[in-house]
């Protein structure tokens, strides 16, 4: 178990405690806010993998948010996984939601591009 003042596999965790604060606490509040609203705005009309990239996000970055603000600035990390010489970094289930969010996000943009689901999602196509 470690406890991580920085972002995604520590980074960040050399920077101040008074800029980690504002980037990592409050910078990724707002950040998350306006995703809770995005996501509320296109709720209605939205196909279900943005719909899940979305609820993957807001949940591993609320989990996040709320372990910062619980544990003076510090995310829990406690995941290591090895196999063979291949090892990946130190994180946190939280980490794993907000990277698979942000992934099937740029897949579904990706597949999707030419419809432009996004805009029309918002009203404004």
């Amino acid at each position: 178990m470690v406890e991580n003042p920085g972002a995604f596999l520590s980074l960040g965790a050399g920077l101040s405690t008074e800029t980690q604060h504002w980037i990592f606490t409050i910078a990724v509040a707002i950040l998350l806010g306006v995703a809770f609203v995005f996501a509320l705005r296109v709720s209605i009309k939205a196909q279900a993998p943005l719909l899940i990239a979305l609820a993957l996000f807001l949940g591993g970055g609320i989990g996040n948010l709320i372990d910062r603000l619980t544990n003076d600035g510090r995310v829990i990390d406690f995941m290591h996984i090895g196999f063979g010489f291949l090892r990946t970094g130190i994180f946190n289930v939280a980490d794993m939601a907000l990277m698979a969010g942000v992934i099937l996000l740029a897949f579904y943009s990706y597949w999707t591009r030419k419809s432009s689901p996004l805009s029309d999602v918002a009203g404004k196509g």
